[in-house]
């Protein structure tokens, strides 16, 4: 993705509420915002454009 993969590997390693799409740490079960328990993983490649 970018130069410093250290880096890209922590921007990846983050978890979205599929409720309100907060960011979480990796691994949590519930969002530090709502409350809600339905989590998802970031994408880790970038979408093509058409």
């Amino acid at each position: 993705m970018g130069k410093f993969s250290l880096a890209d590997e922590a921007l990846t390693n983050i978890w979205l509420c599929r409720k309100c799409k907060a960011r979480n740490k990796a691994g949590t079960l519930k969002c530090r915002k709502c409350g809600g328990k339905a989590m998802r993983v970031k994408r880790k490649e970038k979408m093509a454009k058409k």
